[in-house]
């Protein structure tokens, strides 16, 4: 089994918003309620990111989400330059904790480089089908 859907999203503050409710869409579509959270605050933290520093102005962002039978990849494309790093900020700073809290959450991520732009990924294991079909009445 082998799922995917994907979105644009314009260069605007109202996208963040946007791309988490679709990937909330897509998880309840394929009933994978326990990665909701995760992936709600992974996907603000790289939308994020995207329009701050990966989204040139007049271009879009794309959210992807795909499942095979044991996990879910999120990624977002954007078509701007510079590399993604987790950053270890100061105590105080306001900013800088976004893909560390992401690389934390996730099972594994990376990045992508492409001739024009980057993707960011992340990859969450879901459970084994067999134990989603066990309940404790039935253990």
């Amino acid at each position: 089994m082998s799922l995917s859907q994907q979105r644009r999203f314009p260069r605007r503050r109202t996208s963040v918003g946007a791309s988490r409710d679709f990937v909330t869409g897509v998880l309840i579509e394929w009933e994978l309620h326990p990665l909701i959270a995760d992936i709600e605050l992974c996907v603000s933290e790289l939308a994020t990111n995207a329009l701050l520093h990966g989204v040139p102005p007049g271009r879009e962002f794309c959210v992807g989400l795909h499942r095979s039978q044991q996990l879910v990849r999120l990624e977002v494309r954007d078509s701007g330059s510079g590399q993604p790093m987790v950053q270890h900020p100061d105590d105080d700073a306001c900013s800088g904790r976004g893909l560390r809290i992401v690389s934390e959450l996730a099972d594994d991520f990376g990045v992508h480089d492409h001739v024009v732009g980057k993707t960011v990924w992340l990859v969450f294991k879901t459970a084994p089908a067999s134990a989603l079909l066990t309940t404790p009445e039935s253990s």
